[in-house]
């Protein structure tokens, strides 16, 4: 593996004790329990990280289910399982979601009550996306502020053409990053590949905000809507108020109200909001930005740094001062080929 190179570890055994002992240290609140009898149990985990995303390996004897609890350092992922052999499930709120032959399954990390592998030759890969790109994907598309859950759909068949070209990108991810592969090497080739496959999953897979793609372009926003808008983003860095938008479209508070609730499902100062979080978020991911997060926090009118905190790890998956981190981690990792 190349130097200053994605960290990659792997953890294998041939007890199930063992298993439990080593994947509770590596993933937190872990609890395990078997399905039937077992005798030897061999097990192993491959897993490589990168920047937004992890590949996780992993092959097991016997059928067991186990529970993770999360912690407040536990990263909130997309996870995409993709069995080779065996399969996998998942249990919440009262719902049953697997994967296995023809099916992929796509949940969030922080949802299942339970997982139940199956199988007696167990092998699966399982390709976690960071659920900031998601949001991420979420925000550009929809253009609405995001603090529920999105409620995708998790099973996804791979023989229709949502499913095959859904496997197909992941797989290729997947292909890319096992035994040390070209996307390793290629962190802008990842980054696109990633951004594509979370723009796939949030238009292609039904959620909660899937009605808002159906709209005709007949319900194009009006022109005060519009001329709000620029208004805003023009300004942005400037202490403007809601009457002074509703004046600059030339419409009344009430009218301006009613045009977002109609046209962008929001209200304006949630609309503003969120063009003041995607303009803090640009100068948190800009490695040339020597500003302190709170320098960035009151540039973009937030004057609150516990609120802003909050309403950026709801929109983003991640607080502020944990992007800053991990852009400043990315750039001191980068050097020149020798």
């Amino acid at each position: 593996m190349p130097e200053n190179g994605p960290p990659q570890f792997s953890f294998r055994g041939s007890s199930f004790d063992g298993m439990i002992e080593a994947l509770g240290g590596a993933f937190g609140t872990f609890n395990a329990e078997p399905i039937g009898k077992i005798g030897d149990f061999r097990w192993g985990i491959n897993l490589v990280a990168c920047d937004n995303a992890v590949l996780i390996s992993g092959y097991h004897q016997n059928e067991f289910q186990f529970s993770i609890a999360p912690t407040s350092e536990t990263a909130e992922y997309l996870s995409i399982v993709i069995p080779r052999s065996g399969g996998m499930e998942v249990t919440y709120g009262g719902r049953t979601a697997g994967a296995g032959r023809g099916k992929l399954l796509l949940y969030n990390n922080f949802e299942p009550d339970g997982v139940i592998m199956h199988g007696q030759s167990n092998i699966i890969d399982e390709l976690l996306l960071d659920w900031s790109v998601i949001l991420h994907a979420v925000g550009q598309t929809f253009e609405v502020p995001i603090n529920d859950p999105l409620d995708l759909l998790p099973e996804l068949e791979l023989a229709t053409p949502t499913g095959q070209t859904i496997g197909n990108l992941a797989s290729t991810m997947i292909n890319g990053l096992r035994d040390n592969g070209a996307l390793l090497r290629s962190p802008i080739a990842m980054t696109h590949l990633t951004q594509a496959l979370a723009d796939l999953v949030v238009r292609q897979i039904p959620h909660r905000l899937s009605h808002l793609l159906d709209k005709k372009p007949c319900l194009i926003a009006p022109r005060h809507v519009r001329r709000a808008i620029e208004y805003m983003q023009a300004n942005i860095n400037q202490p403007i108020t809601m009457p002074m938008v509703a004046e600059a479209a030339g419409v009344t508070s009430r009218a301006l109200q009613l045009g977002f609730r109609a046209f962008r499902e929001t209200t304006p100062a949630a609309y503003l909001m969120m063009l003041r979080m995607r303009a803090a978020r640009q100068d948190l991911l800009n490695p040339a930005n020597n500003q302190a997060v709170r320098e960035i926090c009151l540039k973009w009118g937030f004057f609150h740094f516990g609120r802003f905190s909050a309403s950026y790890k709801a929109t983003y998956g991640e607080k502020p001062s944990d992007t800053r981190k991990r852009v400043d981690r990315s750039a001191f990792s980068v050097s020149p080929r020798r």
